[in-house]
């Protein structure tokens, strides 16, 4: 079977470096350009099945993805929501170095160790996000191609157990707007990663795709 992995695209609050978490921020008119651009990207693609965040942004990503012949393959699993970030949301990383200094530090160097303030750790995400991906799976034949639509933090602790690394490398890749990671295996259990951040349908190659914010 084959996974396509997006992320959302972008919204007011990535363009700004405000943390979202669990916030339901709606897309950009970026954000839609770019998932009209996923869309047309996997215009010809076979998607049997898809599975977004109940949040507006990747919701709204995972419609464009899929173009209206195809909108009833989607269903929505809040297992896939984003890292709820607690009372850092809505707070820009200057703001949360002012009140919250060290747990910022420790984000950037050692994330696996935090847990977010009135919010989750990495460990949670994970242990709610892959049963979700697993469900998502199930009954899916070896040529069938199933479309996940979540948010920066869920894919990367996906793309880490996929890829056999703990958490504390959560940093050494990245998850641009509307990227696509594509995952290919017999099952959940045993996934190879084919493709990872590509989102070539709307940055050039050596083009800066980066987030402001997590």
């Amino acid at each position: 079977m084959k996974i396509l992995l997006a992320r959302h695209g972008e919204t007011p609050w990535n363009a700004e470096g405000r943390y979202q978490g669990q916030e339901d921020i709606a897309l950009s008119a970026i954000g839609e350009a770019q998932a009209a651009a996923l869309g047309e990207r996997l215009g010809e693609v076979r998607i049997d099945r898809a599975v977004a965040s109940p949040l507006a942004r990747a919701r709204r990503t995972a419609e464009l993805a899929l173009g209206a012949s195809r909108a009833q393959a989607l269903t929505l699993d809040p297992g896939l929501m984003e890292i709820a970030h607690g009372t850092w949301e809505g707070l820009l990383a200057s703001e949360i170095r002012e009140r919250d200094p060290q747990r910022l530090q420790a984000w950037r160097d050692a994330p696996d160790s935090v847990q977010m303030p009135e919010g989750e750790s990495l460990q949670q995400v994970f242990d709610r996000a892959w049963p979700a991906l697993a469900r998502a799976c199930e009954g899916l034949r070896p040529a069938d191609t199933l479309l996940v639509v979540a948010h920066d933090a869920v894919n990367r602790v996906l793309l880490c157990r996929v890829l056999g690394i703990p958490f504390s490398r959560l940093w050494t890749f990245r998850q641009a707007p509307t990227t696509l990671n594509l995952l290919e295996g017999d099952d959940v259990d045993h996934l190879d990663v084919v493709r990872l951040n590509d989102c070539a349908h709307h940055t050039p190659f050596f083009g800066e795709a980066v987030h402001r914010a997590l």
